[in-house]
């Protein structure tokens, strides 16, 4: 399918969202521009929003509904350096869209939490990880979660896009992001559960043009 259809598919199915299909392509678009251009995706939120970010990983970074098998010459490159391990690597490695969970990191994140401020952990993974022309995609539901607005404003001055997954009025998130994609619900709950087709539907167009 092509990009267009992918949207189409998720208001389809998710009529509530037929307002956000713009801002989806929006965001599509900088991904796309990010990844084919070689720079990462850096992702962050708080309790379901965390567990979010980490599935917008899994996706990315592994097969999600095609099998992204290793090019030829990458495998031979493989089996080059030890036959055995580079044919079992070839076989089973799958390509990947670089992107990382900024909830993932205790050692660093509680490190800087005890040390200097729990509420810049993500902005000082930004700080580090990032460089121009990556991406991050800060996920609050209120959109005024204080430490990704952190992150937002040190993702901004290092050059990077910002895309945004909120709801409610779409709050300082939804100001400052290049794509604010704020799906039309108030509850917390039920604002989550928009997010997950939306980046679903975000996750399938990038392995469609990249895989």
């Amino acid at each position: 399918m092509n990009e267009s259809a992918f949207v189409k598919e998720l208001t389809d199915r998710y009529p509530r969202l037929e307002p956000v299909g713009d801002s989806v392509m929006q965001a599509y678009e900088i991904l796309k521009e990010c990844f084919a251009l070689g720079h990462k995706l850096l992702v962050a939120g708080n309790g379901g929003s965390a567990a979010d970010s980490e599935h917008i990983v899994g996706e990315l970074m592994k097969g999600f509904v095609k099998r992204r098998r290793v090019p030829e010459d990458e495998a031979r490159r493989m089996e080059a350096v030890d036959p055995e391990a580079g044919k079992e690597l070839a076989a089973k490695l799958q390509g990947g869209l670089p992107a990382i969970a900024l909830t993932g990191h205790p050692g660093l994140s509680t490190a800087f939490l005890n040390d200097v401020d729990g509420l810049l952990v993500y902005a000082q993974q930004v700080y580090g990880y990032g460089q121009e022309g990556d991406v991050f995609m800060g996920i609050s539901t209120s959109g005024n979660a204080a430490n990704v607005h952190y992150a937002v404003v040190a993702a901004k001055a290092k050059g990077m896009k910002v895309i945004g997954l909120t709801g409610r009025d779409g709050g300082k998130l939804g100001k400052n992001a290049d794509a604010a994609i704020i799906v039309p619900e108030q509850e917390t709950y039920k604002i989550q559960e928009l997010h997950l087709p939306v980046y679903h539907t975000l996750c399938l167009m990038l392995e469609e043009h990249f895989f």
